[in-house]
């Protein structure tokens, strides 16, 4: 029975996941395409958004199930693995939206939304599926607390990197080469390459492509690697086990060899060179950078309310991060580990993350930092955020890398 409820909360997923990327072509449709008037303009914007949002909705239901179904099937919250964490981070970045949009109507902002959604689904597919017994630590209803509350402020702060994406591409001249020019090109490439990251996994998954590589570890230990990804960076003084795969073109560096730390440095090293191939490819293709390939379809939208939508985002986030990321996550502390606070690299990050959020909430408020500014800091601190789940989350060891598979 548990196995079954499983694989229907897969199947849920992949539905909720096929759903959210049909209603972003949907919102795609409401500001490309030739009209003779404003009114059938108008009319097809209405359509179409009505459309995708009934569609994001219903995915969000699938979403839902999901999370429920496993939930049973597992016995435990689904909260505990990267999987399950990033699959319930994407459902809180479409509930965000879902809530942003009954505010304000604005339909493109599906398109930034629901395809970050839509990668960040892809992008836990790539990690471990398979259900897992909590660890002692996790069993705790600080787990659905903290965890929760965590997703929905960085789900709401998604929101917030969005509309101010969508701000910056709007207002920056893209008539002349600057820094804001060339910032907003370097943030394109890096969403690129994360989408580049998830289709070449998806792509070598499919074809089944496994490496194996016997080293010996950080601590003296040996171990045998898997690569899923052609080993462009094999580890330091290994031993490849599938001679049939093609060889490494050079070695990690030795001090690099504890956590699989050759394998994601392989891995960073392909989304490195996948994003940067697609993002060459798509400027020869228009001819210009891809923000002004982008601007025309934000032509309608009022910049003021594109900045008011990323302030609001975020200042509905702050509060329920603050609740998770900080005072659940001292408290669960102090019960599993005998103390609020350890100076454990994701604790850090939380505070990093939580301090630079509310520096963006207090020049806003104190400074009248607004508009320009407040775009780019709201894109910042979702590459924050990234940054702790990604690099932190994957490389560093601490307490919590439990959570890395």
């Amino acid at each position: 029975m548990e196995d079954r409820l499983i694989s229907f909360s897969s199947t849920a997923l992949l539905i909720a996941f096929l759903l959210y990327l049909v209603s972003a072509l949907f919102f795609v449709f409401t500001v490309t395409g030739r009209t003779k008037s404003a009114e059938e303009k108008q009319y097809i914007k209405q359509k179409w958004g009505r459309l995708g949002f009934g569609l994001t909705v219903i995915g969000f239901g699938f979403h839902a199930a999901y999370y429920v179904l496993r939930w049973i099937g597992q016995g435990h919250a689904p909260l505990s693995s990267m999987f399950e964490f990033m699959s319930f981070l994407a459902m809180m970045t479409v509930l965000g939206f879902i809530v942003i949009y009954r505010m304000y109507r604005t339909t493109i902002l599906g398109v930034f939304v629901l395809l970050l959604a839509v990668t960040l689904l892809g992008w836990a597919s790539v990690f471990d599926t398979t259900p897992k017994p909590l660890v002692p630590a996790l069993q705790s209803h600080w787990l659905k607390l903290h965890v929760a509350t965590v997703a929905l402020g960085e789900g709401l702060f998604a929101v917030g990197f969005a509309a101010g994406l969508m701000y910056l591409i709007r207002t920056v001249d893209q008539h002349k080469s600057s820094w804001h020019t060339v910032m907003l090109e370097w943030v394109l490439a890096a969403i690129l390459m994360v989408i580049g990251f998830v289709g070449l996994v998806f792509t070598f998954s499919f074809l089944d492509y496994e490496a194996q590589f016997k080293y010996i570890n950080e601590r003296g230990q040996e171990q045998v690697l898997t690569y899923t990804l052609p080993p462009l960076a094999g580890p330091y003084e290994g031993e490849q086990l599938s001679q049939e795969r093609m060889r490494p073109l050079f070695e990690t560096p030795s001090w690099m060899q504890g956590r699989d730390a050759p394998r994601k440095f392989n891995t960073l090293i392909w989304s490195v060179l996948v994003g940067g191939v697609l993002y060459i490819l798509l400027r020869l293709l228009a001819g210009k950078r891809l923000g002004a390939v982008i601007q025309p379809w934000l032509a309608d939208l009022k910049p003021s309310m594109l900045d008011e939508i990323s302030y609001r985002a975020i200042i509905i986030a702050f509060p329920i991060f603050t609740l998770g990321g900080l005072v659940f996550a001292m408290i669960w502390a102090e019960e599993a580990w005998g103390r609020f606070w350890g100076w454990d690299p994701k604790e850090v990050w939380a505070l990093i993350t939580w301090l630079f959020y509310a520096s963006y909430i207090h020049l806003r408020l104190t400074k009248g930092w607004e508009g320009m500014k407040s775009a780019w800091l709201a894109v910042l601190g979702f590459v924050i955020i990234m940054f702790n789940l990604v690099f932190v989350n994957l490389v560093i060891a601490g307490l919590h890398s439990y959570v890395s598979g």
